[in-house]
């Protein structure tokens, strides 16, 4: 579904913005659960970002921005295609976010039963409904996926095959350096995917719905 941001009234920027930002707060609100739970495996990505918070220090979200910065540079080197704004602020935001909720403290400790599986199935929820909410925003893709679509045009590769090859690479990293994998990190994308393409369309509707039409959508 196409989402127009081309000639936004202050309006439209609003909500595109509110959109994006309450995606990214979901966003990390989702990882700190699943955080809590990370005996259970965790996404690729949070697995590097665990591993190397236990193996050097410093927090989770910390890290997470890093590897995002990490992963802009190395794009803006190869190709600035997929960098704007928007994807700073995910590399920035996100991290803190997610450290923040764990920082409260509210959010359920690990039990080690079958409970910890209805949270994690929770946070991959949310954090599918928090993808889909910020790409309806419009604002910009993340770090990781503008780079592995960078990736994708540079070698020739499909999208969902650069995807895979690049997290098999940082979830191989991730596991030399102690992060925490379990079956549940093979499940991931099986869950999230199809959570996030709903979320990705029902936002972009809802998006639709709220938005002005501009000069050139208002002509019948």
């Amino acid at each position: 579904m196409a989402l127009s941001t081309t000639s936004d009234t202050l309006r439209n920027w609003v909500i595109r913005y509110t959109f994006f930002f309450l995606g990214l707060l979901c966003f990390g609100l989702g990882i700190a659960i699943s955080v809590k739970v990370k005996h259970l495996g965790l996404h690729p990505w949070d697995v590097l970002n665990v591993a190397f918070s236990e193996k050097f220090g410093w927090s989770i979200g910390t890290w997470s921005v890093i590897v995002g910065m990490v992963l802009i540079l190395i794009s803006l080197f190869v190709s600035r295609k997929y960098i704007n704004i928007g994807t700073f602020l995910n590399a920035l935001l996100i991290g803190p976010f997610m450290d923040f909720f764990l920082w409260m403290d509210i959010l359920p400790q690990a039990t080690y039963t079958w409970f910890d599986y209805v949270w994690l199935l929770a946070a991959m929820l949310i954090i599918g409904i928090g993808g889909g909410l910020y790409v309806a925003g419009g604002i910009g893709a993340g770090p990781r996926d503008g780079f592995m679509l960078t990736i994708s045009d540079r070698t020739g590769l499909s999208v969902s095959k650069a995807r895979i090859s690049v997290e098999c690479v940082v979830l191989v990293v991730g596991f030399l350096l102690g992060g925490p994998i379990h079956i549940v990190t093979f499940l991931y994308t099986f869950i999230l995917s199809p959570v996030f393409q709903v979320s990705l369309n029902v936002f972009a509707r809802l998006r639709e719905v709220l938005c002005e039409k501009g000069p050139s959508e208002a002509k019948v």
